[in-house]
Formats: C-alpha cells, structure tokens, sequence
C-alpha cells in the first residue's frame, strides 16, 4: 500500500452510500452535502445534488433524512463481531472506589449513575432555518430552502462498553504539525481501569523506525505536559504504509489507536481503521482534530485555533505599532493557512487594527485601480499609515506554480508575504511615494506556544471523549464539537475536503465590517 498522505487509499466517491449496516465504514461523503465555493451560486445545489434528488418527488425530503443517517451511522464493533458481548461500564464518577479486580462488575455504587449517554441521543448539525437561498451563509438542499433535520451522534460514556480494561493496550499519536493542547487521553483511561498506555514517538513514522521506542504514559507522566508547548511524544509528516502500521499495531498487541491531527492525519487513521477491518481484527481506531487551521468540516472548531488566533494578535499589534510610528508606514503579517483563512480572518477582527485581510478563499487583484496596492495608497493618503493581514495560501495565483510537495502530499506554497512585501515597496518606489513597509512572519510562533484556556479546555474535553468512544466500541470515528455539543463523526465525513471559509458568510462580512476595506478585483 502506498505511504499515509492525504490522498491515502481509495478516493472518495460522490455516489449513494450503501443500504447495509454493516459497511458503512465505507460510506463516502454523499453529493447531498457539498459546501459552496465562493464562485458558486448561494443555493447550495451542485449538478451531482440535482440528479441524486427528484425534487418533485413528495418523499425526497425522507429521503434524505434516510440517506443522511445512513451516511453518519458510526462505525463499530458488532460490524465486525455481531456477537460481540458489552460489559458494564467501568467509567462512574459517582463511586470514587478503586477499580475491582473483576473490572466487568463496574464501580460498585448503591443506586443508578445518570451520567451515561443514550447510543440514541443525537445532536442537530444545522440549527438555522434559512428562508431564502439569498440569506448570508445559506446552505440549502432545495431552491426552497426547505428545513431538513439532520442529526448526529452525541459523544460522551456509554453504560456498556466493548473492552475490558485490563485487555486493553491503548495508544496515543500525534501527526502533522505542532499545535498547543496536547493532553487528558491517559488520564481517562485510567479511570477506566487501563495499565498499559503508550506513546507513539514522532507520528506514524514511530510504527516503523526500529529506533522509536514506545513511551509509556500515566497521570505522572502526563500530567504538567499541557503547562507547556508542543508534544511530548513529537510530531512528524508522512510515515510507512498502512499495511505496516497494522503489522506494526499486532505486533505490540495495540487494540486502541487515538490520533491526533488534522485531514490528512485523519486520513490515515480512517485507512488503518479499514485495514484492520479486513482483517477482522478486534480494534478501535478514534480521531481527535488537532490542527490549528481549524478547516476540519462540520465543526464548530479545533483546538489549537484560539490559541492561534490569541498569539496572533501580539504579532498584529507589533505591526500596528510599526506602521503607526513610521512615516506612511506599513505593517505586514503573514498567518497559517493553506487553503482555509480562518486564523487570519478571525485573527483581524479580534485586533481591530487591521485595514485589508487577504484569505484563500477570496480573489484579489494587487495592481490596477481596483487592487490591494491603491488601496494602500489611499490609507496613506487618509490615515497616514496601514495594516495588512494575509493568509500563507492567498495570492498564490501571482507565485510560480511548484510541483514540490511535503511529506504529507501537500504542495509547497510560495511565500505570498514576502512577494507583496515585494510589489509593494516596487509601486511606492515607482510612484514616487515614500513608504516604509515593515513584514513580519509569525508563522511557527503562533502553535509553538502554551495552549490558552479555551484550547484547554476544548482538548480535554475531546480527548475523554475519544476515550469514551473507544470503550464504547466505535471505531474509524474522530469526536468533535458542533453546535457547543460533543460529537462522533464518521472520519470520511470530515475528510473528504477541507473546510474554508464562505465569503458570504456573516463572519466574513464581519470581517470585511471592521477592515473596511473594499473588493480588490
């Protein structure tokens, strides 16, 4: 099999999910889903949506219900095993005793613990019914914008789970790149009962170099890691192939695999979870969105994203202070993200001091009468100075094209900062205007530090739920939260296209409110 990338395993294909149960591990994003490009029309309806649905069909709204709950049934155990036998929890907080040598019996308690989730309980994905297909953010199934529910399964303990405790070697992965918050997995583990709980060393490459030994890993062990930045076990891109990872996985007797990280991350965790289904192999696979892009779909966020964002304001500021103290100067700061600008959207308008935000997702012109650079020169004709915020994947329709790729698969950007840092000082120079223009590049700065209490918060609370998860015998699934309510999602279904910003979005007008700045094409 080919290396974990984001293109790992087979593509996933816009067609109907299968009708039985028992694969939908392989369900692949349905076309009745599809956020919009912002060159698209608002009524969120593409070609393939058109021919899946008869809209003249009274049933079709039923229809779609079905078809979405198939699409989100979580994957687990019983697929595998029907005849697999669920013991009583061994997570309770309302006996504080010691864990039995019987851990089947559970925590001995005098009366009923009311703090499990019911498998049945679901939480609502879309919670704004939008009258118009014109509305700011619309997503509509139907020209009519008609209001479709759509649930999804609600994270947290179950009564019954599907592993003993003291069989159970858990392990823990952290892939990609750094981003603050790594931490509260061990901790719930032990609370059920588990001994033996390791760490992966330096993401999946830690499967296969001989000279990666596993960490153990307890409260002791864990336990003031989130007082400081980064990963105690390490992170790194790429990594053997899938069937070696599983070979790998046996060999250590793993049968929990938490992995931390974003899409292509989680690419690879949804390719070992279907490897070690074919080969029928009693283990769950759990996903925890790590990623400070915060472009994970179906999310409210990641953690790791407000700590960016917050960090980020020091750089803005520095910027600011540079601009305003200079003679028409300019201040600008390239921040992360790809292919999604929610740091930098959200990182201007928390600052208030930014006057043009550059994303991905939006088109811009640099030069001509309705580009970035005369925009420039009317803020320092009018303020005297300005600020500039710019996503590392904007602009790179002025950059050579590379073929160059990371370790992860994804292509080398070139460096828009330092380009319109470039144009910028060219034009002043060239039209006789003084400007002093002052670049600053925070980029590894902003996930290199300590995760803030949002962060902290956000992660522990993902991290017990993914424990949860696993015990409860679900697997090929990563936890989230949606609409402030924790969640299980099905991997494919958050992984099959990064989540970006929609620039009729609320948020963005938001933005675009606090900035002031006009449309640059």
């Amino acid at each position: 099999m080919e290396a974990i990338s984001p293109a790992i395993g087979p593509k996933l294909l816009l067609s109907p999910p299968p009708k039985n149960k028992n694969l939908s591990h392989r369900i692949s994003p349905s076309p009745l889903r599809l956020l919009r490009p912002f060159n698209t029309p608002r009524c969120v309806i593409s070609e393939n949506k058109s021919a899946s649905i008869d809209f003249s069909d009274h049933d079709w709204k039923p229809k779609f219900q079905k078809d979405f709950e198939a699409r989100f049934n979580l994957p687990h155990i019983t697929d595998v095993y029907p005849g697999a036998t669920p013991f009583p929890s061994t997570f309770c907080l309302r006996s504080r005793s010691p864990v039995s040598e019987d851990f089947a019996d559970g925590y001995p308690s005098d009366e009923k613990w009311h703090g499990y989730i019911n498998n049945n309980d679901r939480v609502l994905l879309k919670v704004i019914h939008y009258s118009s297909a014109t509305s700011a953010g619309a997503e509509c199934i139907d020209p009519d914008c008609t209001w479709v529910e759509q649930w999804v399964h609600r994270a947290g303990p179950r009564e019954e789970i599907y592993f003993k405790p003291e069989d159970v070697k858990a392990a823990i992965v952290t892939c990609g790149g750094l981003c603050p918050g790594l931490n509260d997995i061990v901790i719930t583990l032990e609370i059920y009962g588990v001994k033996r709980i390791v760490g992966i060393p330096f993401g999946y490459r830690g499967f296969s170099d001989s000279e990666l030994s596993e960490m153990p890993l307890s409260r002791k062990v864990v336990q003031n890691i989130h007082l400081s930045g980064g990963s105690l076990l390490g992170v790194s891109r790429g990594g053997p192939n899938v069937s070696e990872i599983v070979d790998n996985m046996e060999a250590r007797g793993i049968n929990m695999l938490f992995v931390l990280g974003g899409n292509g991350t989680h690419a690879g965790a949804n390719a070992i979870h279907n490897e070690c289904r074919k080969r029928r192999l009693r283990v769950a696979i759990v996903g925890v969105p790590k990623t400070i892009d915060n472009d994970i779909l179906l999310m409210d966020k990641t953690f790791g994203f407000d700590t960016a964002v917050e960090e980020a304001q020091r750089a803005i500021n520095s910027a600011y202070i540079e601009a305003h103290s200079a003679y028409h100067g300019i201040g600008m700061v390239k921040l992360m993200g790809r292919s999604s600008g929610f740091i930098a959207m959200h990182a201007s308008l928390a600052s208030g001091q930014i006057d043009i935000c550059m994303i991905p997702e939006v088109p811009f012109h640099l030069h001509g009468p309705h580009g970035v650079l005369r925009h420039l020169k009317y803020l320092l004709e009018t303020k005297g100075s300005a600020v500039v915020c710019v996503a590392e994947g904007a602009g790179q329709n002025f950059l050579e094209k590379t073929n160059a790729k990371d370790a992860s698969g994804n292509i080398v950007l070139g460096d828009i900062g330092v380009h319109i840092q470039q144009e910028t000082k060219k034009y002043f120079k060239e039209i006789g205007v003084p400007a002093d223009v002052k670049y600053i590049d925070p980029t590894y700065m902003i996930r290199a530090c300590r995760a803030n209490a949002s962060d902290g918060i956000l992660c522990a609370v993902l991290g017990q739920n993914a424990v949860h998860g696993a015990f409860a015998g679900y697997s090929g699934v990563t936890v989230g939260i949606c609409n402030t309510h924790y969640v299980y999602l099905p991997i494919p279904e958050v992984i099959s296209f990064p989540r970006v910003v929609d620039p009729n979005s609320r948020m963005w007008h938001r933005c675009l409110t606090s900035t002031g700045q006009p449309d640059f094409i």
